[in-house]
């Protein structure tokens, strides 16, 4: 019988023992079945109720939903971003390369807006605003404590409208107030090396030996057009060689480095594109309209990118032109603008990536190293890679030598054919910007397609510039191989 009492209670031992676990893995958060859209949905928007609803500080919907926008595109290239309501206007700048305005380059000096020149042809350069102005006030309103955000904000506005500076003319003495009628700006992306007396560009580097040069600062909506120009008026001049500098262009059009890349390739591949859910698309070259039968060297360093990197890879595999330089940044993915909120905001998301005419990758990849394949590199024996110290040189050289130089009181300014002015140097353009997107094709309803384009990295830390004269050591390097294949 005792035994008996024993084996009972074991049994009912081991079933309590069962029954517990048994309760135990029920009371465990049990495995998510497999994920669908809506259950996803509903934890995302679950997570922004119990947010708006406990937590200590109140925080706006679209506050919170434009985070996890952010927060969702972390995850991806650096190259993908989300564009808010608050940025439109300053991206739609970027993608016309135009905007109502009076044409200057600001810049702030020791906490004091100054005007580093106007761009010619514009309304400020034929008011008579100088490089080197200090803007007390703008439509009264003192410019102490504005951020160069603002003051570009200031002086933006619709076409037609007016606006008054209160400037101090450098050595003058005297304030003198300017009222300016704005108008549409255009963004200048083609600049020779210097400027005529009536302040356009020469695009002749040396009109001796007749060796044109052109710097291309971005691929915009016209850049392909200007240049074309550009290059007319060189050929009508006897051009015998070109440089094409491409150093410091951080990108922007695919269509307008592949109309730039058909201007000089006769036949062949200029690039190519594949995306994960695209097929490949490729351009070739077209006979009609090439400028050919003249060497041609290409500059490029280690802020060429994008669509400067197709460019320059189409007419270096092509055989068209010697790289001159250093190797490139190394981006080869395209980014597509989706356009949100009824227009009010926008996705910009790599949808795939370009290839080379040899079918060689640019992009480089995070982790790769200086042995792998990506970017553009330098043919043999032209590889010129500056120090810090001589990349900030070239920049504050180049930036001098781009300025609308006052004219002596007294003399009038010669008026420009055409609103031309420089759009690189580290200052702010009065809100424009050189990227654009794709003009090209019919596209569906609210999307803008083809944009290519990197962030210009911050300038490199180095001391000032020390040469008494300054010598820009790639583009002689570049002008040496013109003037060598023109012997040849």
């Amino acid at each position: 019988m005792l035994r008996l009492l024993r084996v009972l209670l074991g049994g009912l031992v081991l079933v309590g023992l069962l029954a517990a676990a048994v309760r135990a893995e029920e009371a465990k958060p049990k495995p998510p079945k497999e994920e669908d859209d809506y259950e996803l949905q509903k934890l995302l928007i679950d997570t922004l109720d119990e947010i708006q609803r406990n937590y200590v500080k109140d925080v706006s919907r679209r506050e919170l939903v434009e985070a996890a926008i952010q927060g969702i595109l972390s995850k991806l290239d650096p190259y993908s971003s989300y564009i808010s309501p608050k940025e439109m206007d300053e991206f739609r700048t970027s993608v016309e390369s135009e905007f109502g305005g009076i044409g200057i380059q600001i810049t702030m000096d020791g906490g004091e807006l100054k005007v580093l020149s106007p761009v010619a042809g514009t309304p400020a350069y034929r008011a008579g605003v100088l490089a080197g102005d200090h803007i007390l006030q703008i439509n009264g309103k003192s410019t102490d404590g504005l951020t160069l955000d603002q003051a570009v904000q200031m002086l933006k506005g619709d076409e037609g409208s007016q606006v008054t500076l209160t400037v101090s003319h450098p050595g003058r003495g005297k304030t003198e107030k300017i009222s300016i009628t704005r108008e549409k700006i255009h963004v200048e992306t083609v600049l020779g090396d210097r400027r005529k007396p009536d302040d356009t560009w020469d695009f002749m580097l040396d009109h001796e030996k007749r060796i044109g040069y052109v710097r291309i600062t971005g691929f915009s909506r016209d850049t392909a057009t200007d240049l074309k120009s550009a290059l007319e008026e060189l050929k009508k001049d006897g051009m015998r060689g070109l440089v094409l500098d491409l150093r410091f262009n951080p990108g922007g059009l695919l269509t307008s480095a592949i109309d730039v890349s058909d201007l000089f390739i006769a036949e062949g591949r200029i690039v190519s594109t594949k995306g994960r859910n695209t097929p490949e698309r490729v351009w070739n070259a077209h006979k009609e309209g090439t400028f050919e039968g003249f060497p041609m060297a290409v500059l490029v360093n280690r802020f060429s990118a994008s669509a400067s990197e197709i460019v320059a890879a189409c007419l270096q595999d092509h055989g068209r032109a010697k790289i001159v330089g250093e190797r490139s940044w190394g981006k080869g993915s395209v980014q597509n603008v989706i356009e949100l909120d009824d227009r009010h905001s926008a996705l910009k998301l790599t949808t795939s990536a370009y290839r080379r005419p040899s079918g060689k990758n640019i992009h480089r990849f995070p982790g790769a190293g200086e042995d792998e394949e990506w970017g553009v590199t330098p043919d043999k024996g032209f590889a010129l890679k500056l120090t810090d110290g001589e990349m900030v040189a070239l920049i504050e050289n180049r930036r001098d030598r781009d300025i609308v130089q006052p004219k002596p009181a007294g003399e009038p300014k010669p008026e420009a054919s055409k609103a031309e002015g420089p759009s690189d140097g580290g200052d702010s353009a009065s809100g424009a910007t050189s990227a654009a997107p794709d003009a090209g094709g019919s596209k569906p309803a609210g999307r803008i397609e083809g944009t290519i384009e990197a962030p210009l990295p911050a300038e490199p830390a180095g001391g000032p510039a020390a040469e008494a004269r300054f010598v820009d050591k790639q583009l002689q390097m570049a002008v040496d191989y013109v003037i060598g294949a023109l012997k040849k």
